[in-house]
């Protein structure tokens, strides 16, 4: 089955250019301001958007993230709202692909059938589960694929080639690679290092290869769509978020939906300079 994420990925490198990911929260600060972030995204340039499902124990996440999934918590957010954000979403936009990132536990509680015909439903194209490793696939990735879901799985610079194919095994949509180890948003990029990763993935596999993990700026989105096929941010815009809240955890002045949406147009404006320049 063709999904959303894959006829995107396949018109950006009809393209010539790699695609701009960008993640965001659902239900921070509130879900209305969240809404509307969600559907500045593609306005501003985003090409494939994750919806962050907010947990309790994001241990994989950094500060930034943390503190969005527990103010999503506080008001009152849960899983079922995040897929009536994306249902909500679609309404507008039928074209931009949606990709769910977050733990399995609120989806074991949800009920994994119900789960996956509740984000059928939604919208959602592909599911991003990080704390669940290929060994638990018949948990819910064969579920997703054959639901018509992607399920796309991370890799890391820990990844060896000896365990690189079981990551690629039943993975669709686009391989995530972590560029570096650690939690989100925690350290500098080294694209250098990025280049040889993402080659060395490309070797076992055709799927497209989305870098995530660190990225802030143009520069540095622009460096990774260098090699890459895709370029995630993430906490850069939780950040943009969290520093228009008041101590209350509440929007304070500026839109928070706008000060993303210049964010994410300057990042676009980075990745789609990226091999557009004639080589040599």
């Amino acid at each position: 089955m063709i999904t959303r994420i894959d006829r995107r990925m396949a018109k950006l490198k009809d393209e010539g250019r790699p695609a701009l990911v960008t993640y965001f929260m659902g239900g921070d600060p509130d879900y209305d301001t969240s809404l509307r972030i969600m559907k500045a995204l593609p306005k501003a340039g985003s090409d494939i958007i994750e919806l962050g499902m907010p947990f309790s124990d994001p241990m994989a996440d950094g500060p930034a993230i943390q503190a969005a999934a527990l103010r999503s918590l506080k008001g009152g957010h849960s899983l079922a709202k995040t897929l009536q954000m994306a249902a909500d979403f679609r309404k507008e936009d039928d074209e931009t692909p949606i990709v769910l990132m977050g733990y399995y536990n609120p989806i074991y509680i949800y009920g994994t059938e119900r789960f996956l015909a509740d984000a059928k439903a939604a919208g959602i194209d592909g599911l991003i589960v990080v704390d669940l490793p290929p060994e638990m696939d018949e948990e819910l990735c064969i579920p997703a694929l054959k639901a018509g879901v992607n399920f796309i799985r991370l890799a890391t610079p820990t990844t060896d080639d000896k365990r690189l194919p079981k990551v690629l095994q039943n993975t669709s949509g686009f391989v995530y690679y972590v560029s570096m180890t650690g939690i989100t948003g925690s350290a500098l990029l080294d694209t250098a290092k990025v280049g040889e990763a993402v080659q060395r993935i490309k070797a076992q596999t055709e799927l497209p290869i989305c870098v995530g993990f660190g990225v802030k700026t143009a520069e540095q989105a622009r460096a990774i769509g260098g090699s890459a096929d895709g370029v995630v941010v993430g906490s850069a815009i939780v950040s943009t978020v969290a520093n228009l809240l008041g101590p209350d955890g509440k929007v304070a002045a500026a839109d928070p939906a706008e000060a993303v949406a210049t964010l994410v147009g300057e990042l676009s404006q980075g990745v789609r300079s990226a091999r557009l320049a004639p080589a040599e």
